[in-house]
């Protein structure tokens, strides 16, 4: 019988050994006053198609502005960007946008949830968004796979900040996205929370969901299948299944 999880992530045609995301010789520069920073500095990576990648580095070393390249958020500089096998680097802004409202699912710390709305509200919204008329079903059933269907009534400031992470992981899901993009899903949570959500993200990943993953934290980095390492806008190191321990040691060297 079919969960919930995997009816969630059901629906792509992920082609075997074809990454969900990958980044070729990618650089990102901005320009700062009469100087340029160089975010990103000839990344080459792939993120495995049904696997979760955390990416970790210190302070300025570029993880956001990887997240959001990967992503087509930000344009890169030079380099490719492909998506599920389909170059991005140069769609057009429609494009993109027509992408990140199917291809792409993204949750934030900060949740993005929208107030005067109900969970099963928020949850539908992208689909709304993408101007489909969302089916009740599938809202509910995504609810039901994140374990929130008794909650489906509630605004965000009833719920917990744990729940509102699943809701806001459940509105990602809802439009059955090739890649999810986490931007530090556990930075707001406290610890019982955080498990649950990477739990959660876990579940997603078994039922076959692709997941990169940005977060500071060497716990839940060490739930991930892999974890690369940046610094300087470079990838520095990569580890397959560490402990939270050899993620923090990996951390603190590239840190000194």
């Amino acid at each position: 019988m079919t969960t919930p999880l995997e009816t969630a992530v059901a629906g792509r045609h992920r082609p075997h050994g074809q990454p969900a995301v990958e980044l070729r010789a990618v650089s990102r520069t901005y320009a700062a006053g009469q100087h340029e920073v160089r975010a990103l500095d000839g990344v080459s990576v792939a993120f495995p198609a049904g696997s979760w990648t955390a990416v970790m580095g210190p302070s300025g070393s570029g993880k956001s502005t990887l997240l959001h390249c990967a992503a087509g958020l930000e344009r890169v500089t030079t380099g490719q960007v492909l998506l599920g096998g389909e170059d991005i680097t140069t769609a057009d802004d429609a494009h993109l946008t027509a992408l990140r409202r199917s291809e792409i699912g993204f949750v934030f710390q900060s949740f993005n949830l929208i107030g005067s709305l109900t969970a099963e509200q928020n949850v539908a919204l992208p689909l709304r968004l993408a101007g489909t008329r969302p089916s009740t079903k599938d809202v509910r059933a995504v609810l039901a796979a994140v374990g929130l269907d008794d909650r489906r009534r509630h605004r965000p400031r009833e719920l917990s900040g744990g729940q509102q992470q699943r809701v806001a992981i459940a509105r990602a899901m809802v439009t059955r996205p090739r890649v999810l993009f986490a931007d530090e899903p556990t930075g707001a949570l406290d610890s019982t929370a955080a498990r649950k959500v990477l739990g959660l993200l876990r579940d997603l990943v078994t039922a076959g969901q692709s997941i990169v993953m940005v977060t500071h934290d060497p716990s839940a980095a060490a739930s991930a299948d892999s974890v690369v390492f940046l610094r300087d806008g470079r990838v520095v190191d990569h580890a397959v299944t560490p402990t939270a321990r050899e993620v923090a040691d990996r951390l603190a060297r590239l840190e000194a």
